[in-house]
């Protein structure tokens, strides 16, 4: 399995707001919140070597989009979402791509939860192979866009991340991007946000089982990651489980309550370490997702390739994909 971590959006705003209520900064961090239509984009833009050891990220754009109920169906919902998504990927990149854009799916489409890159693949306009033998027939709003999905390696034997530079040196794109099932970091984020980074990728990540990072630095290329938490694992699900005891010991036996002090004298971080002590030699680790995934999967996949195709892809309308895919 592949599940990466990328929630670092939405923590920074968190972080963000906890030292502004303590009226301090995050030092070489900006953070630019926007709501459009009652879908929150958070931008979190680390600028300086101050940043990168305060987030522990590398320097770039980390962006979220939240969509409560993204994947129950809306079509209002569904059609703005993915023009937010095309603009956001737009905002990314510096210029007008010259050379191939190729898309990679990562996960495992045989493991239901993380199929999300190779789904995605599946409902991209890919039309590479159109501008090589009919060249004098293709539209100049139409970019030349290539996709694979590379598998993991149980099943290839082979790093992801060798298969991804040995076409990348021999197809030579312009820009990468990476599609990926992310592990969140609280519950309530499954299946209702999407993340964007403009610093790569890190497969595995998300599950402790790290592989060789796609990014500028290891393809040679601008590597855009984009993601959905679709899985938690089972101390996160219990760690967000004690803060909501906490709020109802708090309405119920009040602020003043024994147990309450206890529970709130506790940092996050002894929270997430005292749960994970008490569940790891039962359960090791766990992580869990849905019942509903396989609709997630096949809603959310085609949010993401057509926020894709929106935006590799010049003034183009979600109906003239529908018609271009069949």
């Amino acid at each position: 399995m592949v599940y990466s971590r990328t929630d670092l959006a939405l923590e920074s705003r968190e972080m963000y707001r906890h030292n502004i209520e303590e009226k301090s900064e995050v030092p070489g961090v900006e953070v630019n919140e926007e709501d459009s239509d009652g879908i929150l984009i958070t931008r979190v833009k680390i600028v300086s070597k101050e940043g990168e050891q305060a987030l522990g990220k590398p320097c770039g754009s980390y962006i979220t989009l939240e969509v409560p109920g993204l994947h129950q169906g809306d079509p209002h919902k569904y059609q703005r979402v993915c023009q937010l998504l095309s603009d956001e990927i737009r905002r990314l990149v510096d210029a007008p791509q010259k050379g191939s854009i190729l898309v990679i799916g990562l996960g495992n489409r045989n493991v239901t939860a993380d199929s999300l890159g190779p789904k995605t693949i599946e409902k991209l306009m890919v039309t590479r192979h159109l501008f090589e033998q009919i060249p004098d027939q293709m539209d100049d709003s139409l970019q030349s866009v290539c996709a694979l999905a590379p598998g993991v390696l149980g099943i290839t034997g082979i790093e992801t991340g060798e298969i991804v530079r040995g076409v990348v040196d021999r197809i030579k794109p312009s820009l990468v991007i990476a599609i990926d099932a992310l592990a969140a970091r609280r519950i309530d984020r499954m299946n209702t946000t999407i993340q964007i980074a403009d610093t790569g990728i890190n497969p595995g990540s998300g599950v402790g089982n790290s592989r060789q990072a796609l990014s500028r630095d290891t393809l040679g290329v601008p590597v855009i990651a984009i993601g959905v938490p679709t899985v938690v694992d089972a101390v996160t699900m219990a760690n967000d489980t004690v803060g909501l005891v906490v709020d109802a010991v708090k309405e119920q036996a009040g602020a003043d309550s024994a147990i309450f002090k206890m529970l709130c004298g506790m940092n996050e971080q002894d929270k997430y370490q005292l749960i994970s002590g008490v569940l790891t030699p039962y359960v090791g680790e766990l992580t869990v997702t849905t019942k509903q995934v396989d609709s997630v999967m096949d809603k959310m996949s085609k949010v993401l390739a057509n926020g894709v195709n929106m935006a590799v892809h010049d003034d183009i309308t979600l109906e003239e994909i529908e018609n271009y895919l069949g």
